[in-house]
């Protein structure tokens, strides 16, 4: 193309441009993609019997009458449906990703008991050694960018893993914790700015958190679940009444 427009590049300059725009897939590329699959493997081949043992994180965006568009970054409890926390952002990149983990793990530490640390929740009592929640994503720039690996990894709580492409599925109880949102709340309501947009979320957050019961967990609700206070399999509906007859 550079050359049909009467431009004179010689491959190594080609070769140069396309890697720094990442164009370019390393030589590592198949080896790294067996990598994500035989975590995604390990990630799932247990489904998870409590909370804080894996979370699920992801994008979603809002746009206001008048103020514009927001993107809401947000991580949710896979088992206990809890949602720890909303940050609302202009941008969805790597620095609101963070954002949204570090607000995700400070929520999760509040809610544990006596003071205990979420360090100190997730070290095996036997081994000593911490076994981490698994934070699944999809395949986002935010996601795959050095910048938030290195913040991962730098966090002995968590572990990385991403969805197969193409495959929101993977990732459904973010997916659909965000249609709740907006199908029960955001498009229902008159949402002008930003204030008025973090205001309905967090109020909805509560809710859908503390009062709305939730077909996948038995009609509890999130957060009786992730305290421990009701089974996710277990009804808790009053046992009904039976009158006598005469």
């Amino acid at each position: 193309m550079a050359r049909h427009a009467g431009h004179r590049l010689s491959q190594s300059t080609v070769l140069r441009v396309l890697a720094e725009e990442g164009l370019l897939l390393s030589a590592s590329y198949q080896r790294e993609r067996r990598q994500l699959a035989a975590a995604r493997k390990a990630a799932f081949a247990a489904p998870p019997t409590g909370p804080n043992m894996v979370w699920q994180f992801d994008f979603s965006e809002y746009e206001t009458t008048t103020g514009g568009t927001w993107r809401v970054a947000g991580v949710a409890d896979y088992w206990s449906k809890y949602e720890f926390g909303w940050h609302w952002s202009p941008t969805a990149n790597k620095h609101d990703a963070i954002e949204a983990v570090e607000l995700a793990l400070a929520e999760a530490e509040r809610l544990l008991p006596d003071g205990q640390s979420l360090i100190e929740y997730l070290t095996d009592p036997d081994t000593g050694e911490i076994v981490p929640i698994t934070l699944v994503t999809d395949n986002g720039g935010p996601f795959r960018s050095f910048v938030f690996e290195s913040f991962i990894t730098k966090r002995p709580e968590l572990r990385h893993v991403r969805t197969r492409v193409r495959s929101p599925g993977q990732n459904g109880v973010r997916e659909r914790a965000f249609q709740s949102l907006k199908y029960e709340r955001l498009y229902r309501e008159q949402i002008d700015d930003a204030l008025d947009l973090v205001r309905e979320a967090e109020t909805f957050r509560i809710e859908f958190n503390t009062h709305r019961p939730h077909e996948a967990l038995a009609w509890n609700r999130p957060r009786e679940v992730h305290l421990g206070l009701a089974d996710p399999a277990t009804p808790n509906f009053p046992e009904p009444e039976n009158l006598p007859t005469s």
